[in-house]
């Protein structure tokens, strides 16, 4: 396959999958509003090749259909699932290769290779790359596809690193151009273990940061793999050819990279990186995160920026989310027994919402049968990895008839149907969540709720707005989301103490009215019109604008033994003060790229 971005792109473009954008293009917003209006038509890759500012081309938008993206990794795809698939002992078939010729595994494509001096590489500075802006708002340029690489300082070596794929601030903010970088990096991840073993010894952790390269090396640093699987061996094993290294004044650089940016990042030296536009769909704020001092910067003589545009869902990295469930989605069955199925929800972010799919083989004796083993498959999964930062989680058992958490809204009717709210409620606070998620008590802190649901169906549910939801003073326009869910609109949000006051006379109104079996779930909003227009809204605002601890009320809502149930669950989906504020395009640059879709536009035939 390829052994670099250059023939990746050639291959694409001969196959009718990219075009090139032959005019100037602004690398301050203009790229991305181009790269967000092809996505969104379902359009080709894009190659930028004349970057205003910059003698370097761009390219995005690579992953941006499941169908591209199978046809890059085309005759490496089946191998590398098939080597992942060897979860039990993934290693044995790298050091055993011919045990496991199934697998396709071979130490000649999967091993790492050392070479020696700087390879293609040419010195540059960082103010020479495409510095590209995505939204308005944003704290400056940021790399969104870096391979961000350190070593264990206890075990240093190629086999002991860690890829992982965390943004990169170029400029803006306190950063000096050209000498120092941002790196954000969230809980969980694998650089910050490095970064605190260099702290413990007092030294610095050397960083290098790839960019580009195959297409297999970007994939690399983002798929959660199993314990003992080196992040370079699956890059290797999806190019199709050795991931070739060496070191240069200690640094290690990626020999098959378009750009490398070595630097350190030295013990408690933090500068404010952000605001950027984020998965959630709104701005992640500014906040200190580690700095990295600029040791050196390569890039090779035709060197392409790969970058891609993070926003509400559905974006880029929804189809590059998909590609990695595909390649690795049985992971989570061995890992977690009893589970079938983990499904982060894309439309809610990612992370704040899971569906899952679990067994319930406890009591099988029993008749009447209540979540039990579901809610310990729900604790393992709320700590596991990257599912650790999820706020909410559905979890049912599969039981009369097949499940399919990507069915979300007949996957959403079945919990709803079988829930005992009074007792399949759990709660857990004062925890961590998604970095990026504001919604919480602070930075990596809120809280968590399971709603589970096994046995037989207990209600039906409405399909229209029942009587008892409307005509109550205070709250307006009820609209049918899906069958048992309605959205009420309340007064803008001030305080919680107020919010609890509005609550109680929702909550009183609806008791008085002799209670609403049929409509398990209210969302309180300040749209409801929009929550109800289509279900992706409905993930979306519901879950990324409410903390499970601060937000959930309940109709004859009660405390036993310090179990909280209800009749009916009532979510606070208002904006809050303390939310960060939501993405909006700048509407001259949206017509400013028109010109670029014009009959006379390299884009003339996109997106039309």
């Amino acid at each position: 396959m390829y052994r670099n971005m250059e023939e990746c792109i050639n291959d694409l473009e001969k196959n009718g999958h990219l075009i090139r954008i032959k005019e100037e293009v602004d690398p301050y917003l203009e790229m991305a509003a181009i790269h967000m209006k092809v996505y969104e038509g379902g359009g080709p890759a894009l190659l930028f090749e004349n970057v205003k500012g910059s003698d370097y081309p761009a390219v995005s938008n690579l992953f941006g259909t499941m169908e591209r993206s199978k046809f890059i990794f085309r005759k490496t795809w089946e191998r590398t699932q098939n080597v992942i698939g060897l979860r039990n002992d993934p290693v044995s078939a790298l050091k055993s290769p011919f045990k496991h010729v199934g697998s396709g595994v071979t130490a000649t494509k999967a091993l790492p290779v050392k070479k020696s001096g700087t390879g293609d590489f040419k010195e540059i500075k960082i103010s020479d790359m495409p510095l590209i802006q995505h939204w308005p708002d944003d704290g400056g340029a940021f790399v969104t596809l870096p391979q961000v690489y350190s070593e264990d300082p206890d075990k240093p070596g190629i086999m002991n690193s860690n890829l992982g794929m965390y943004r990169v601030q170029l400029s803006g903010n306190e950063y000096e151009l050209d000498k120092e970088v941002g790196l954000h990096y969230q809980i969980h991840r694998g650089i910050g273990v490095h970064q605190h073993k260099a702290n413990k010894k007092g030294e610095p952790l050397k960083v290098s940061i790839f960019i580009g390269g195959p297409p297999a090396h970007t994939l690399a640093a983002v798929m959660p793999l199993p314990e003992g699987l080196s992040e370079m061996t699956v890059a290797g094993m999806l190019s199709g050819n050795r991931f070739r290294y060496s070191y240069v004044d200690g640094y290690c650089l990626s020999l098959d990279a378009d750009f490398v940016i070595t630097g350190e990042i030295y013990p408690d030296e933090t500068k404010p990186e952000g605001p950027f536009g984020d998965h959630l769909g709104y701005y992640s704020l500014t906040h200190e995160f580690p700095l990295m001092r600029v040791h050196k910067v390569y890039a090779k003589e035709n060197a392409i920026l790969p970058f891609t545009v993070v926003g509400r869902p559905p974006q880029e990295d929804t189809s590059f989310g998909a590609l990695i469930h595909e390649l690795t989605g049985g992971a989570i069955k061995q890992e977690i027994p009893g589970v079938k199925e983990v499904h982060a929800v894309d439309a809610a972010g990612v992370h704040p919402l899971l569906f899952a799919i679990g067994s319930e083989r406890y009591t099988p004796f029993q008749k009447v049968k209540q979540p039990a083993e579901l809610l310990t498959i729900s604790n393992r999964i709320l700590g596991t990895g990257q599912l650790s930062l999820a706020k909410y989680l559905f979890i049912a058992a599969e039981e009369d008839k097949p499940l399919d958490t990507h069915k979300e809204e007949e996957f959403l009717t079945y919990i709803l149907e079988r829930m005992d709210f009074r007792r399949d409620i759990h709660f857990q606070t004062n925890t961590t969540i998604d970095t990026l998620d504001y919604s919480g008590t602070g930075l990596n802190t809120g809280s968590k709720v399971v709603f589970a649901a096994a046995g037989d169906k207990k209600r039906d549910l409405c399909t229209e707005v029942p009587e008892e939801l409307k005509d109550i003073p205070g709250f307006k326009n009820p609209r049918l989301i899906m069958p048992g869910i309605v959205a009420i609109e309340g007064s803008e949000f001030s305080s919680y103490e107020i919010a609890q006051e509005e609550l109680n006379n929702l909550t009183a109104s609806i008791e008085k009215k002799g209670g609403l079996d049929s409509c398990p779930m209210i969302i309180l909003s300040d749209d409801s019109e929009f929550l109800s227009a289509e279900l992706n809204n409905f993930l979306w605002v519901s879950f990324t604008r409410s903390n499970p601890s601060h937000d959930i009320y309940g109709v004859n809502s009660f405390y036993e033994n310090k179990h909280w149930g209800c009749d009916n669950v009532i979510i606070d989906v208002r904006i809050k003060p303390h939310h960060a504020p939501p993405l909006i395009p700048d509407p001259a640059v949206e017509k400013n790229i028109e010109r670029y879709f014009a009959d006379e536009g390299s884009l003339s035939k996109v997106a039309k």
